[in-house]
């Protein structure tokens, strides 16, 4: 079993009874039945113009799978190839074709599940009630999922990436305000994350660079004159950009070099991690001050090892209502926020100290986030 996030290997962590490698339907029907007789918890872990999609398959495979079929077809989902399908669509999968299309949750039509009491469900025989709640509301609250019922999206057969760094002293921060304030009224065949983090500058001393990340249904010729007109001050030019199939564009932004052979969407990490990591997510309603951002990032200067990525909303994400699915957090949110802390130094004390920090730093963004409640995807 590989465990991602060496956090969980030390020897404080709490382990197991047993772990079920469930090879066929009726094994998970087994292990739900069985403990529920006595009383045990179970955690999952899930390793035409629809497709069925198994709870175990990693996104990159699925990619992978519809590429082989057609070049003008996808599926919307997260970024991160290693990903279980079955985790990542139960709590919504959202990702870099969201403003286009949705989440993955607004995108499957059927699902099959093994209940409480044993019975293989799927969307007909379970009701819309337990439908719509498996959909973005976690879904082994409600049972084990053994496939989703997915529908694929039209691409164009070449699609635009680009990646533009900017320093602080480079203007990043007055970019990055720009970015809040006209994000969600780009274009929705475009999307640009926004990914801020630590490194060298002059003199030996630490800096903040905000790399603008970006993937366009269309060409580059059709891309530049679109950001060039609605966000100048990116200063987006035909040498940042590249073009390609849908399907590779999922390996650029798994940060795989260009050329990397589609057959990496198909690794399974065996391997234990070498990184500790601590997440944390939030969603930005309003407009961060430009004077606030130097203390954001004053303060990240000062950690060091966080990354932050900011994830815009606006187009499909603003036309589907909040009660649509469990997954409420639509219209009327800027930006979502993904804190990232990793390290690599073993031991409780760099546990603690990192850890602390990523709670200092969340603590510290309070009064720039969503409250009462404080939106938490």
């Amino acid at each position: 079993m590989h465990i991602q996030n060496k956090r969980f290997k030390t020897a404080t962590t709490p382990k197991p009874l047993a772990i079920i490698t469930a090879l066929d339907e009726t094994h998970v029907q087994a292990t739900v039945t069985c403990a529920k007789c006595n009383n045990i918890q179970i955690r999952i872990r899930s390793e035409d113009e629809t497709a069925w999609v198994q709870a175990g398959a990693t996104i990159g495979r699925v990619y992978y799978t519809i590429a082989q079929k057609s070049q003008t077809h996808a599926f919307p989902a997260g970024v991160c190839i290693t990903l279980g399908a079955g985790g990542h669509f139960s709590g919504g999968g959202y990702g870099n074709l969201m403003r286009k299309f949705g989440l993955s949750v607004d995108n499957i039509i059927d699902a099959k599940l093994v209940d409480v009491n044993g019975n293989i469900l799927d969307r007909r025989s379970m009701g819309e009630d337990l439908f719509w709640a498996i959909r973005g509301g976690g879904g082994a609250s409600f049972g084990v999922i053994l496939s989703w019922k997915i529908k694929l999206v039209h691409v164009p057969p070449e699609v635009t990436v680009f990646k533009v760094n900017r320093k602080v002293e480079e203007g990043a921060t007055d970019i990055v305000y720009k970015w809040q304030l006209i994000a969600t009224n780009l274009h929705e065949d475009l999307f640009i994350r926004a990914q801020i983090g630590v490194v060298d500058g002059k003199e030996g001393k630490k800096t903040v660079q905000i790399s603008f990340i970006g993937l366009f249904l269309g060409t580059i010729d059709r891309l530049l004159p679109l950001v060039n007109e609605s966000f100048p001050e990116l200063g987006l030019q035909q040498c940042d950009c590249t073009q390609m199939p849908w399907v590779n564009s999922t390996l650029f932004w798994a940060n795989k070099p260009n050329g990397t052979p589609l057959e990496t969407l198909l690794a399974e990490p065996k391997d234990p991690s070498s990184d500790y990591y601590k997440c944390k997510s939030d969603y930005v309603k309003k407009p961060i001050p430009k004077d606030t951002m130097q203390s954001i990032w004053n303060m990240m200067i000062k950690g060091e090892k966080m990354v932050m990525q900011w994830n815009l909303y606006g187009g499909k994400m603003y036309e589907i209502s909040a009660s649509e699915t469990p997954f409420p957090h639509r219209e009327g949110n800027l930006f979502l926020i993904q804190y990232y802390t990793s390290w690599t130094e073993d031991g409780a004390e760099a546990n603690y100290r990192y850890v602390n920090f990523s709670r200092s730093f969340y603590q510290f963004m309070t009064p720039y986030v969503s409250y009462s409640p404080r939106g938490i995807p």
